[in-house]
Order: C-alpha cells, then structure tokens, then sequence
C-alpha cells in the first residue's frame, strides 16, 4: 500500500506548496470575443451534456482567467475469477492512485491572436507498476493551438485541438475525432470522456453568419497507427501522434437556422479511404424536454473485420492467422444513430434516455459465436487474446461493441443539499439485458476545495456483454483543489 501512502503525502505537500498560488487573485479577464462557430455546436447539444463535470473544470471561453486543479482519485477494484472467455495479460490493477495537475489556459498574445493549453500530468501508482519507473509519470497533451480572427466572425485555428461534434450524450456517431483519443479515463462517463481527450493536430477555419456557420478542418496524417495501448506501456512524455495523426482526415460540417431553436448540422467527414456523412437534430418539445437525434452513415466493414485489419497492420495480431470469428473483408453502407430525449425538473435533475444503434457492432449471432469460440478455445491463449481485441478495438474507437443498447443519464444539481451534485448513467445492452453502471458524488466545500466519490460495476450473467468483463466493480475515492 506505499503507493497510495505515497499520493497522499504529496497531494497535502502539494496542495501546501501551491496556497500562496492558489490565494492569489486571478489575472483579470478581458473582453469576451464573439462566438465561435464551436459554441454554436453548444446550442444543439440537450443542457444536461454542457454542465461542467466532476472531473474537469469547465472548458475556457475566450479572455477567462486560467482554471487549474490539482486531485486526488484513489481507485479500488474487484476482479472476475470465472470468466468464460479468459481475458489476456495484463489483468486489470486491484488499486491505483491518481495525483495529478489539470491546467486549462489562454494567453491574449495581441491583434486578435490567442494561445489555448489544456493538459494534464500525472503521477500514476499501481499494484501492478514498480516505483519508481517510467510508467509513474503520464503527461496528456490534450490541445495546444493558436488561434486568430483575420476578418470579422472568422476564425483560423492551428494546432492540437480537441475538435467534437455531435449533440447525443451516451454515444456520438458524428463525433468523428473522437477515435482513439481517450488515454487512461478516471470516469466513464461519456460527456466527461468528451472532455478529457487528446486533442488532433489539425487546422480549422470557421465563418459564422446571423443565421448560421461554416467549419472546415484538416488533419494531415504524421506517422504510422500505433498499437492499443495497455495500461502498463503507456508513454511518459509523448503526444502520442500516432493515435491522432495516423491518416489523413478532413471535416466540413455547417449549420443554418431555419426555425426558431432549430438548426440542423450537415457533416461531410473523410477519414483515410472513407467518407461519411452526418447529421445533428435538437428541438425544444416543451419548455423543459428537448427531444435530439444524431446520424451518421457511410461505407465501411463490421466490427469483427475492421478490429482484425486493424490489429495485423499494427503488428498486435499475426498477420497471417485465421480470423477467430467469420468476418466478410466487404464494406457496405452502414449506419450509426443515436435518439434521444433530454427532460429537466424544476427540482434541477436533468434525465437524458437514449437508443443508441451501431450497425457494425455485434449483433445476437456475433455474441453467440463469441462465447462459443471463446469456451471452445479457452486453453488457447492465442484465441482468447484475438477474441478479446475486437472489444478493444471498440473501446478505443469510442464506439459500442453491440448494435442495440439503451443509454440513461441523470444529473442532479444540488441534491438534497446545496453544492451537492449526484450524476449517474446506465448504459444497457438491448441483446442480452446487461448492464454498465456508474454513479458519482462530489461536494463543494469552498470555492477551492471539492470531494467526491464514484462507484462503478459491470451487471449481467457470465454470458452478457458487461457480465463477461474482468472487472466487476470499482470504487474511487477524490479529493481536488482548485487554484
């Protein structure tokens, strides 16, 4: 347990060491710059998703002062003896602690020019890392970029950005710079995953009318595709280009106000050889429901031949070893939805219900061979290892693994007392019933201090999406100080 000990030793040593910094006044904000076309995207997205989450502070409007925390989060977790299908090495950790510095800033540099960082280090313990060892320190680079406002109402941005799209809470199919950017997450809850992010090295251009805007943005392709990551080999100090800047991808996406609280986003996204094209729906039903829908479609394989391609290209799976499961190497037309209704009380709890449908996830005949190969070849280390990287592969593609799943959210502002916020989502497969639950707690004690707990477990019989998982619960414990 040194580990643990260890964190919070420093988190007091720290949070000591930074109190002069902390007290100090912060630098006075300047003017607020219009809008951009991002804060637009704002609009569509249901009220509960653009509530600050636990986690993270809030992300930074132009001219607000810096926004820094440093937390606490120790984690604990309970492991699966009987899994059907043996997972691979490495297992899951049994307790990790977090100390790490979230920082979020802009610099004014003059004539219009703004300098954005968001990043986070961290110092990692675990009963599965030596200490000390490279794997103790883990710097995220979330978004470093430039930004300027050559003409009125247009904007040119350059550098790492943290580009999101789409309007759904549980699952966002237009999001399309959302793969393979999520890096050792605290949470799993969506809307904070959305946040917490690395960033694409890329450049945008935006243009916002009375009654609509245009965003364009362009990632160039820097360096070959990097494998999954374990949570054992992660890089210390590395932007990791080779999650973000694997291929070449290009977005156009614009908007238009037709009605009153109505303006539907049309997106044209082409990543590597495939295209898709997206649409984002929101309109108020009532003064309290808002009812919003999120398309995306386009050419390209299932789950089980995109998670094979991809793991042979990157040298993770043999390259020449039979497909565990049957797997047809042919696109077609596919189409990835979420539904969704977002209803907010006068009590300040927002609920959120959404049908979440991924064509290219696992459909009730997918599930079935699964289990049935994976029990088969159980003595096969070989089988279960390629078994179990198609759900990683969907994990770190931010996408379900089923076709059918139903996603519950509730937020609750103030609960029970003032300053106390509960959050909590269900996340349920359709097929088999099974079920992913979170729920959190955090208190603000003052306007420098939080705490916060969150549990999570995996429900469901032994031959369920989420009852098939190593890990069955997990408790975290927090504790952030705000500067």
């Amino acid at each position: 347990m040194r580990g643990p000990v260890l964190a919070a030793f420093l988190v007091a040593a720290l949070a000591c060491g930074v109190r002069a910094l902390a007290d100090a006044p912060n630098p006075p904000a300047e003017a607020l710059t219009p809008p951009t076309a991002e804060d637009r995207d704002l609009e569509l997205i249901p009220p509960s998703a653009q509530q600050p989450s636990s986690e993270a502070a809030a992300p930074l409007k132009p001219g607000q002062p810096r926004r820094a925390y440093l937390e606490d989060a120790l984690t604990f977790s309970s492991q699966r003896g009987d899994l059907l299908v043996p997972a691979p090495p490495p297992p899951p950790y049994d307790w990790q602690s977090r100390l790490l510095l979230d920082w979020r800033e802009e610099w004014e540099l003059g004539h219009g020019v703004r300098l954005n960082l968001s990043d986070r280090l961290n110092l990692r313990f675990e009963n599965d890392i030596d200490f000390p060892s490279q794997q103790n320190l883990l710097n995220e680079l979330r978004e470093l970029y430039g930004s300027a406002e050559p003409a009125a109402r247009s904007y040119l941005d350059l550098g790492r950005i943290n580009l999101k799209s789409g309007v759904a809470l549980g699952y966002n199919p237009t999001d399309y710079f959302k793969t393979r950017a999520v890096v050792e997450p605290l949470s799993l809850d969506p809307t904070v995953l959305r946040e917490n992010r690395l960033g694409t090295l890329l450049a945008r251009a935006q243009h916002l009318w009375e009654r609509g805007a245009l965003t364009a943005a362009f990632a160039p392709a820097l360096t070959q595709p990097l494998p999954i990551y374990t949570h054992l080999d992660l890089p210390s100090f590395d932007p990791m280009l080779g999650l973000t800047n694997a291929e070449s991808r290009f977005l156009l996406k614009g908007s238009v106000d037709l009605a009153s609280n109505f303006s539907p986003e049309l997106l044209l996204y082409r990543g590597g050889s495939d295209t898709r094209v997206g649409v984002n729906l929101a309109e108020n039903v009532s003064q309290r429901m808002t009812a919003y829908l999120e398309w995306s479609g386009g050419r390209q394989g299932s789950l089980v031949a995109e998670a094979l391609s991809f793991g042979r290209e990157t040298g993770t799976l043999p390259p020449r070893a039979p497909d565990v499961l049957p797997a047809d190497p042919r696109q077609s037309f596919m189409n990835q939805l979420a539904l969704g209704l977002s209803y907010a009380t006068e009590t300040r709890v927002t609920f959120n219900l959404e049908y979440l449908y991924n064509q290219p996830g696992f459909t009730a005949a997918d599930w079935n061979r699964w289990f049935t190969v994976g029990q088969a070849g159980s003595h096969d280390p070989a089988v279960a290892a390629e078994l179990w990287y198609i759900r990683e592969y969907a994990l770190d593609q931010q996408q379900p693994v089923s076709r059918h799943s139903l996603f519950l959210r509730a937020d609750w502002v103030d609960a029970f007392v003032p300053k106390l916020e509960l959050v909590g989502f269900v996340n349920t497969d359709l097929h088999d019933g099974s079920s992913l639950l979170q729920l959190s707690a955090d208190y603000t004690l003052s306007d420098t201090w939080t705490v916060g707990a969150l549990t999570v477990a995996s429900l469901g019989p032994r031959r369920s999406d989420f009852g098939s998982l190593p890990q069955a619960a997990s408790v975290q414990l927090r504790v952030a100080r705000y500067f």
